[in-house]
């Protein structure tokens, strides 16, 4: 079997790859770009389902970064348990071709209890105190302690939060090179996120995201360089494209004041109860699923979400069949954005009221999605004084709130999950390896076929 690396360009896509990316720009032009046409909801954890089980979410069940799980009535993202992912994956099918064949997982969602052979993922610590301490989860369990001797403790507040940066990237890139010098992985699978950040904050801005673009195409000629002196195949992919937004659409702010949404007062706070809740949506950046408990409802839902601004189209049951999810986990209709616009989870109609996770970063907690989280209040004074003074309870051991995000959704600029009308805007697919392809653009599901014949097929 022929070892082969695929390199997970978070949001790149065809309208940045350019005179930022020089290396990547050439390399392309060495091999072959195509476009592929995204699987809907184009998200992480739908796109990498689709990716490594060539299915669509009507099989394999991963409709978002989460749904609401409707025999515990409650609204769930960012699971962890491979176990969620409802159909074959793509190291199962090689292992099954070749017993020899070894797979490595380096932070691609759902990597927890996979039957990969190395898996490195992001696992937080939560003591009792209330405190979040970076950490991640490995397999085998000692590869843990291993990376974060070599490399440093995973910095968890670079890869997600206000902080966000290249430092993460870098060492998932460093932490997939160890991997690879200690176990020589037939085939390596790499999430690399540093783009969905100020593409997400600025939207496309060349002269904001310019800097950003340079630092990943600086990370993936490392890689590449070091994997093809390996002489490993090289695919770089992307799972979306990020279009730039500036329509917010508070969904669940128009089923509130029809009445549809129940809440539940704690301590004077807000907190959105699903469970007795007639209609509730949950909003996955472009995408949002609507949850109707009583089948009468349905019809005057859907009238009421197609008149509202911003919304595209309303999926009933024929349009989740004609797009490939019709699963029991999506709602009973399915709110897709145009494409200037995005889907928050807000439901509250007063800020006064809105609950206390809403202001942090907690992406367990929220019953969607929310980029916000990228950003520091611009109304806090001293914003930087704030985060340092709640630092240093943390370090002391004494209970806080890291209340520093604002709620203000108009401060998001890019966003992904619909299809995008041009090409331009397509995740890709880049690889050296022309010969497998034929067409210009490609399926979402074609891509788990492609890579399988890549590690069928000697380098060139």
């Amino acid at each position: 079997m022929q070892k082969t690396v695929v390199i997970n360009v978070v949001a790149l896509s065809g309208r940045v790859l350019g005179e930022n990316t020089p290396f990547l720009k050439r390399w392309s032009e060495q091999g072959k770009q195509f476009a592929i046409k995204p699987v809907l909801p184009a998200v992480t954890c739908s796109a990498q389902s689709t990716y490594l089980t060539g299915k669509w979410p009507t099989e394999h069940g991963v409709v978002g970064n989460g749904w609401y799980f409707r025999d515990e009535c409650e609204i769930k993202f960012w699971r962890q348990s491979n176990k969620l992912v409802q159909a074959p994956k793509i190291w199962d099918a090689a292992r099954h071709s070749n017993s020899d064949f070894t797979c490595a997982n380096l932070f691609w969602w759902y990597n927890m209890y996979s039957s990969v052979d190395f898996a490195v993922t992001p696992r937080p610590l939560y003591p009792a105190d209330g405190r979040k301490l970076p950490d991640i989860y490995t397999q085998p369990m000692g590869l843990r302690d291993r990376l974060q001797q070599e490399l440093g403790q995973f910095p968890l507040f670079e890869f997600w939060g206000p902080n966000a940066n290249i430092n993460s990237t870098k060492w998932i890139a460093e932490a997939a090179k160890k991997v690879d010098e200690w176990h020589n992985p037939t085939l390596s699978l790499i999430y690399l996120p540093h783009l969905d950040y100020n593409l997400q904050r600025h939207g496309i801005d060349f002269s904001k995201i310019g800097s950003d673009l340079q630092e990943i195409d600086l990370v993936c000629e490392d890689l590449i360089t070091y994997y093809e002196a390996q002489g490993a195949n090289v695919v770089v992919l992307s799972e979306y494209g990020i279009t730039s937004v500036s329509r917010p659409i508070h969904i669940n702010r128009v089923l509130r004041e029809q009445g549809y949404i129940t809440v539940k007062d704690e301590l004077g706070l807000e907190m959105l109860d699903a469970g007795v809740s007639r209609v509730f949506a949950v909003a996955d950046h472009q995408l949002a699923h609507v949850y109707v408990q009583q089948t009468e409802d349905i019809s005057k839902v859907q009238d009421l979400l197609e008149a509202t601004p911003g919304i595209a189209q309303v999926l009933d049951e024929t349009g989740k069949h004609e797009n490939h999810l019709n699963h029991r986990r999506a709602g009973e209709l399915i709110a897709v954005a145009e494409e200037d616009a995005w889907f928050t989870y807000y439901y509250w109609l007063d800020d006064t009221k809105a609950p206390d996770f809403a202001r942090t970063v907690d992406i367990h907690r929220k019953p969607g999605y929310d980029p916000v989280e990228m950003f520091l209040d611009p109304k806090i004074k001293l914003p930087m004084a704030k985060v340092g003074f709640k630092l240093l309870k943390k370090k002391l051991g004494f209970r806080y709130l890291m209340d520093v995000i604002p709620l203000d959704a108009s401060l998001v600029k890019g966003s992904h999950g619909c299809i995008p009308s041009s090409q331009g805007d397509w995740p890709v697919f880049i690889t050296q390896q022309t010969g497998l392809l034929n067409n210009d653009s490609l399926l979402s599901t074609d891509i788990h076929n492609l890579l399988l014949s890549h590690i069928s097929t000697k380098k060139r």
